[in-house]
């Protein structure tokens, strides 16, 4: 189907006047040209507007079909590569450097406007930054960009794609930590751990109830240091007084508020005498009212529309972590209106992501679930 059919198609299925399907086709064009043609999951020959009409179709009432279409056109938040790039740019000086200025003030008893200009402190700024080890945990935290947009700043060697390395590679960190900055007992002072969207915060730190236990990626972090320690000596990789930022490029409010709960509370215990401090801070936070289920701005047409269409098939084991077991809203039943451009996040609505073939189960009737964009699934 090319994009002229396929609008001819929707026009249809969407009963527009004249008027309605060029107002609707201009913003369709646009749109598709701008973003959402450059999801990474289309496949040739079938762009936005093309699954656009297959994923209407899904829906049998013309009514159905308006509140759904509604709902792209004013709810949905795509971000696009230029506009996650420019989060991914911004870290490094909105967040990394203003955390070193103010860090080497306090411990000069400066003002932090006087760092830059002041010989002595400049010297341990640079200092301070080669001692900061900067950490992804996933592909979403773009350590290649960062690499190549800050080379002058940061190098190779401070760089890591991945948490979970081996004592060899803490000796290699460790060691051209020593060489460039000629000091043969230098440790790292700063630890960053990158990733690209918090939903829940979940899958970063959780802890399970039935395990009476903490899980989550700092926890493997944890471990991961501790092993290398337990190896390469106590002393040996990290300062005593030694931090560890997080940092999310994007998070829903809820995540933001739960990450901080839970790692104060890890941190009085599990944590308590690991590190220091640990820092969480995010690119962009999406304000409260943004889930399609808070508040007054509740859209309620739609939400009908996730249950009516709605194929358990997608629920497993691994959804259930997020607390909720009808994934309609999205994973947690975090209701966010959201599409990121490399993949769609399971706390957005089941509708726009989910596939399914439908069918009788149990003596029971689902709908097939047709994805507008298709996510690609961590776990099956």
């Amino acid at each position: 189907m090319n994009q002229d059919l396929g609008l001819r198609v929707l026009s249809s299925i969407m009963n527009w006047d004249d008027e309605q399907a060029r107002r609707e086709f201009a913003w369709l064009r646009f749109m598709a040209r701008l973003k959402y043609d450059g999801y990474r999951d289309f496949q040739a020959g079938m762009r936005f507007i093309e699954r656009l009409v297959t994923w209407l179709l899904q829906f049998t009432d013309p009514a159905e079909r308006k509140t759904a279409y509604t709902f792209v056109r004013e709810t949905l938040v795509y971000i696009s590569p230029s506009e996650k790039q420019q989060l991914v740019r911004q870290f490094y000086p909105r967040i990394v450097q203003d955390r070193i200025i103010r860090m080497v003030s306090t411990e000069l008893g400066i003002q932090p406007y006087r760092v830059l200009a002041d010989e002595r402190a400049w010297a341990a700024m640079i200092q301070l930054r080669r001692k900061t080890l900067f950490m992804g945990l996933s592909d979403g935290a773009h350590i290649d960009t960062i690499r190549h947009t800050y080379s002058g700043s940061l190098t190779n060697e401070q760089l890591v794609q991945g948490t979970q390395v081996d004592i060899e590679k803490w000796k290699d960190l460790r060691d051209n930590l020593r060489e460039d900055l000629k000091d043969s007992t230098a440790r790292f002072r700063y630890i960053y751990l990158i990733d690209d969207f918090a939903g829940t915060g979940t899958s970063f730190l959780r802890f399970d109830d039935a395990k009476e236990s903490w899980k989550g990626k700092l926890i493997r972090f944890q471990e991961s240091v501790e092993m290398a320690k337990g190896t390469l000596g106590q002393a040996e990789l990290l300062e005593d007084d030694w931090e560890l930022g997080v940092h999310h490029y994007m998070a829903s409010f809820a995540a933001a508020a739960a990450l901080k709960n839970r790692i104060n509370r890890v941190a009085a215990c599990k944590l308590k005498n690991w590190v220091r401090q640990i820092h969480p801070t995010y690119g962009m936070v999406f304000p409260a009212n943004f889930p399609i289920n808070a508040g007054s701005d509740s859209r309620e047409d739609f939400i009908k529309l996730t249950d009516l269409y709605y194929d358990p098939a997608i629920r497993s084991k691994h959804t259930d972590v997020g607390g909720a077991t009808h994934m309609g809203l999205g994973y947690g039943r975090c209701a966010l209106p959201l599409v990121l451009e490399h993949n769609t996040p399971n706390n957005a609505v089941a509708l726009l992501w989910a596939e399914t073939p439908g069918g009788d189960r149990d003596g029971t009737s689902y709908p097939a679930m047709r994805p507008l964009f298709r996510r690609r699934q961590r776990h099956f």
